[in-house]
């Protein structure tokens, strides 16, 4: 399966990444994609950017090296409220928002409950495109719940490779990540494949993703991002830009 376009990448600006925006764009046409998003961690991330950085991305041209740039957020889930943190006027001028939960700015390890509660109430919100990293097992939610809810709210579940490589951080993440894709081929939910680059050369590995894809036998239909045309037309934004 070809993907055309990473949703999750990380630049200098998130404080514990590696290049430049330009370097980014440089390395994804080297690689032969349609697009890239850019989605630096929000501000509650230690080390990341601040409230202004995103307020004024408008200013970055959306073309570079003869592709598309999508200028974004990985917000940071605080709670189960799903509330995060960024304001949702500024969410709303970016052209891709993904949350996740991390460690730093959830600040503790909870139940499964709570931690379902926290990703829907994420999801209901309409300016959340995209879950990322839900596989990881110190947070685990329901896959059930998640995928029928990420259904029917048209929020994408990422599968994140850099969750998957041997001797990541994340627990479980394996067992977990193919747990969600049964879920989501039983209620035909769509996923995006991420690869959480934070270096120019890691952009668009979906090498440890796309091998689970394949031992789920999931549809290439419900991935979202084998072209940039596809991706633009499932995303939330679509509805109300």
């Amino acid at each position: 399966m070809e993907i055309k376009i990473d949703t999750h990448t990380h630049t200098i600006a998130s404080g514990h990444a590696y290049n430049t925006i330009r370097e980014m764009a440089s390395m994804a046409a080297r690689k032969g994609l349609e697009g890239l998003a850019i989605t630096e961690h929000a501000p509650k991330m230690p080390g990341s950017c601040g409230l202004y950085y995103f307020q004024n991305l408008k200013v970055v041209p959306r073309q570079m090296e003869n592709l598309r740039l999508l200028f974004g957020v990985e917000l940071n889930i605080l709670d189960e409220n799903g509330t995060v943190d960024l304001p949702e006027d500024t969410i709303r001028s970016l052209d891709i928002a993904v949350a996740s939960i991390h460690p730093p700015c959830y600040g503790r390890t909870s139940g499964k409950e709570e931690n379902t509660r926290a990703y829907v109430n994420a999801m209901k919100k309409e300016v959340i495109d995209i879950i990322g990293h839900p596989d990881d097992g110190r947070y685990g939610p329901d896959y059930d719940i998640l995928a029928r809810t990420a259904r029917e709210t048209g929020t994408l579940l990422e599968i994140n490779n850099s969750s998957l490589r041997p001797g990541g951080f994340r627990e479980n993440t394996y067992e977990n990540a193919l747990e969600m894709l049964r879920c989501c081929k039983k209620y035909g939910t769509m996923v995006t494949l991420g690869s959480d680059a934070h270096v120019d050369v890691d952009i668009v590995n979906t090498e440890y993703s796309q091998r689970l894809l394949l031992e789920a036998d999931f549809p290439e239909e419900l991935v979202a991002n084998t072209s940039l045309e596809k991706l633009l037309s499932v995303l939330k934004r679509r509805a109300w830009r």
